[in-house]
């Protein structure tokens, strides 16, 4: 016997619903796609004890990481009030005291459900290691006092170290080619591009007692001590760098001073690179605490000196020159100055910290001919101090040693690190880049995330909105045809 008209009706229901519910199933599985949920932020907390000052800088990065290395940015940098920490000899307690403030910025920035977990390290440069080779006790007082403080914080402090001078010269490189997406960059397909040969830019770095140089040569680098390797995105870098102690501004101009007195009779003291006009009554002992200063101190160390200044910028470079050992070099062409071996200059450079703050004082910093660069700080030597006072209030602490401090930058670039008037464009002077500052904490951040495991993000599956559309239609169909035969099935065939 053949289906009833019910029968028939019945069997259409029951087909057309496992029709439409395996179209559902197929538009649920096949067309969905993975889709990542926003990464929670993870943030690191660097303390740059520099030698003339310190600075808390806060990272923030998404804890899903590309190729291993952490996408950071810069969320706080708070200035620390007071010198550096390598100048509480006398307390040190007070150097640990003196963080508090910035450190409870940061703990205010960061969610407090993320103190635990967010790392915190303190870097200690030059100053710290030229107190290190003077009084090591001394030293270690103080970075106790600083661990005691930064310990005590609900944050996870990892300790304070001493940076070495070739880490604080490759790290500040990592910052400035991260800054400026030089290290990777993201392709329309999805992929990361390692940087291409020669794009990368050199750093050029001076702080109160060193100074860094750090490119990526084109030779190969003959004096391994002098090479720094990494791996960063995925790619190995290896590049040339060197950090001069008692090269940094401070430390020059303790030097030059503490030369013109040996070669001075007398107490007064008259100073080529000091502005004419300019005279100062100075305590003689503070001259020579520092290891850099060599020259031989007078016997009554308890007297003051007059320092009168000239106003000549000629005799103040020859006075300049006096700090290099140039002729340890004569002849090389691989080689800078003090016989360090150095490869010649490479591609383009960005030169900060007291580079800086030196050109930016004077207005250089606006990528001028060298030709012009050298004009204007003659002229501002040879300007009296009287006019210079008036034309810049408030800059009294370093305002006399700005000559100085130009002609230096002029003569460790060009007759020291081997730039010419050709290379000169080739430099460029900055404090920040895309709006993070410029220096060695951010690659010693990034350095950090790297070894730092990636967190696995959550997954969910998801459909476009065509796709999700249809496959609603298809369910409510497939529910209104099962419903439908449930109902035939009650109600209809018992009849």
């Amino acid at each position: 016997m053949g289906l009833t008209q019910k029968e028939r009706v019945f069997t259409v229901l029951l087909g057309f619903a496992a029709v439409s519910g395996l179209v559902t199933l197929i538009l649920i599985l096949v067309e969905a796609t993975n889709v990542l949920l926003p990464a929670d932020t993870k943030f690191g907390i660097v303390v740059d004890a520099g030698s003339s000052h310190t600075s808390l800088f806060v990272y923030q990065w998404p804890a899903d990481k590309e190729n291993d290395t952490g996408v950071v940015s810069q969320a706080l940098a708070c200035q620390v009030e007071g010198p550096g920490i390598s100048s509480y000899t006398s307390d040190p307690e007070q150097a640990g005291e003196s963080l508090q403030g910035c450190l409870e910025e940061a703990l205010a920035l960061i969610p407090e459900a993320q103190h635990q977990e967010t790392p915190m390290f303190l870097g200690a440069t030059a100053g710290m290691r030229l107190l290190s080779q003077k009084n090591s006790s001394q030293a270690e007082d103080i970075f106790a006092a600083v661990s005691r403080v930064l310990g005590q914080s609900p944050l996870d402090f990892w300790g304070a170290e001493l940076l070495g001078g070739q880490d604080e010269g490759a790290f500040g490189w990592i910052t400035i080619n991260y800054i400026l997406g030089k290290l990777v960059k993201y392709s329309f397909s999805g992929e990361w591009i390692p940087p291409l040969d020669g794009t990368l830019v050199g750093a050029l770095d001076m702080g109160g007692a060193s100074t860094q140089i750090t490119f990526v040569p084109g030779v190969p680098i003959l004096d391994k001590s002098t090479q720094a390797t990494f791996r960063l995105y995925g790619s190995d870098h290896s590049v040339y760098t060197h950090s001069y102690l008692c090269f940094g501004r401070d430390q020059v101009l303790s030097r030059l001073l503490a030369g013109l007195v040996q070669s001075s009779q007398g107490p007064l003291v008259r100073h080529p690179c000091y502005h004419s006009s300019y005279r100062d009554t100075l305590p003689l002992a503070p001259l020579y605490e520092s290891p850099c200063v060599h020259a031989a101190a007078p016997a009554d160390l308890a007297q003051n000196i007059t320092v009168e200044g000239m106003g000549n910028p000629g005799a103040c470079v020859s006075a300049i020159r006096g700090l290099f050992n140039f002729s340890s070099c004569s002849g090389r062409g691989d080689c800078a100055f003090n016989g360090v071996y150095q490869p010649p200059v490479r591609g383009q450079f960005y030169a900060f910290s007291n580079y800086y703050h030196t050109f930016h004082f004077l207005n250089l910093t606006s990528g001028q001919p060298l030709a012009t660069v050298n004009a204007t700080i003659w002229d501002f030597c040879q300007r009296p101090w009287k006019l210079v006072e008036a034309s810049s209030p408030g800059q009294d602490r370093w305002l006399r040693d700005y000559c100085a401090s130009g002609l230096y930058i002029l003569t460790l670039l060009l007759e020291g690190y081997g730039f010419r008037e050709e290379t000169w464009p080739s430099i460029k002077f900055r404090k920040q880049a895309s709006g993070m500052d410029i220096g060695w904490t951010l690659g010693y951040m990034l350095n950090l995330t790297n070894m730092t495991p990636a967190e696995a993000p959550a997954q969910w599956r998801a459909q476009s909105y065509g796709v999700w559309a249809a496959g609603l239609v298809f369910m409510v169909l497939t529910l209104a045809a099962i419903l439908g035969a449930a109902a035939l099935q009650l109600f209809w065939l018992q009849d």
